[in-house]
């Protein structure tokens, strides 16, 4: 009961916190330098963490300058992790989040890339859209996985996007991310695996004790002249072997 109740007061604050981040994009964004963006966007994410109960760590620093961010995938909360050590990420994602209610308006105020995964032409200009952005300077990340795992074992890595960062001759960065919680290394309540929905996710969330997510920034790796499907699983094995270590 009491863990309950936690939860709800979570949930309330969440609530309120997420109308505060609409307003701010609808509102705010607009007369906003970059840079104040990122701060904002840092600050938001942070707070809705903490809000959540998540505490986060992180190790390795940041490659200056345009990069291209790899990272595993195991919640739908990975990208406020990421967002609250990288507010400059731009993410690419799934075209259909684009259309979600609130979580729409949310990532398209942030500069997410959308793709339609079904479309190879779509596809194709992704690559080219996320290239120009990375000779803009800009820092893009997604997930090579495609979509959510368990955590400790990694999925196959798809290299379809690996070719904007070879186009446009800058590095890739692996990211680490590892949940946990008290008594479990790789968190069972954070995972959105399955045919768990969105809500049955955030109510586990809602009600774990001690949340946590480590975030490891791992050497940059060049990728000029790369050949994509190679690079993805090497990155593969970079990701799962810091995964692995204690």
């Amino acid at each position: 009961m009491f863990r309950a109740l936690i939860a709800l007061w979570r949930l309330l604050r969440l609530a309120l916190h997420i109308l505060h981040g609409l307003a701010l994009i609808k509102l705010c964004f607009g007369r906003f330098s970059l840079a104040q963006r990122h701060v904002r966007v840092k600050w938001w994410s942070a707070k809705m963490l903490r809000i959540l109960g998540v505490s986060y760590s992180h190790s390795g620093g940041a490659h200056a300058g345009a990069k291209l961010l790899a990272a595993n995938h195991v919640s739908w909360l990975d990208i406020a992790a990421v967002h609250a050590l990288l507010p400059e990420a731009r993410f690419v994602s799934k075209a259909d989040v684009k259309h979600w209610p609130v979580v729409g308006a949310l990532t398209a105020g942030v500069g997410t890339l959308f793709i339609e995964r079904s479309s190879k032409r779509d596809a194709l200009r992704v690559v080219h859209q996320t290239a120009a952005a990375l000779r803009d300077g800009d820092t893009v990340a997604f997930f090579p996985e495609g979509t959510t795992g368990a955590g400790p074992e990694l999925l196959p890595f798809h290299g379809n996007l690996l070719q904007a960062a070879i186009s446009a001759e800058v590095p890739v960065q692996p990211l680490v991310l590892r949940w946990h919680e008290p008594g479990e290394r790789f968190s069972s309540s954070a995972r959105f695996i399955g045919n768990t929905t969105l809500l049955q996710s955030l109510w586990r969330v809602l009600c774990a004790r001690g949340l946590a997510i480590d975030l490891q920034l791992l050497p940059a790796v060049a990728s000029s002249h790369a050949d994509r499907r190679l690079l993805a699983e090497h990155l593969r094995e970079l990701i799962a072997a810091a995964l692995s270590q204690e």
